[in-house]
């Protein structure tokens, strides 16, 4: 079983259009075997982050072209920070997501061992909490998700486990 990030630039940014996307792509996915773990949309509505398991490589990809979903990008994932069952639970917990763009020449196994070390930090921003990180498994970037009352605490988080921001999104809250 893998994870599968899955990128999408919707056509309109209306909730309709995104519940529409979203609502078709899990079909697709459930279609070709695959599931729908979690969807997080921005509240600008401009994209669109699922996240979808795979039994077979490629199987996630390939149910959404088969289902006539149009997709920006997919990349396989590894979720750091909390186990699949938790996600399940409680995936419409996020209110932030932070896309970091990993640096050129930095492998997976650095990234973990500099995780485990600068996590602990997070304690020093009680009122923000890190929920679990999606790492591309071709190092491209990483989704950390954010439980926090606002941007600055997010930042504030950041700073404390010394990780940049490329991109920082408020959530839309989950219907």
């Amino acid at each position: 079983m893998a994870l599968q990030l899955i990128e999408f630039v919707p056509e309109r940014p209306e909730h309709e259009a995104v519940d529409r996307l979203i609502a078709a792509a899990a079909e697709a996915l459930a279609a070709g075997g695959a599931e729908l773990i979690e969807a997080q949309v921005p509240r600008d509505l401009r994209r669109v982050f699922l996240i979808a398991e795979e039994r077979e490589e490629g199987q996630a990809g390939e149910a959404l072209r088969a289902g006539g979903i149009v997709f920006e990008d997919v990349a396989r994932v590894r979720l750091v920070g909390a186990d699949l069952a938790e996600v399940k639970a409680s995936a419409g917990t996020a209110r932030y997501l932070v896309e970091w763009d990993l640096p050129e020449g930095l492998s997976m196994d650095s990234y973990l061992a500099r995780k485990r070390e600068k996590s602990p930090r997070y304690a020093e921003v009680p009122e923000t909490r890190f929920l679990r990180t999606y790492v591309r498994e071709d190092m491209g970037k990483c989704l950390c998700l954010y439980d926090a009352p606002d941007v600055a605490a997010v930042e504030r988080a950041r700073k404390a486990v010394e990780a940049p921001i490329d991109r920082l999104h408020e959530l839309r809250e989950h219907a």
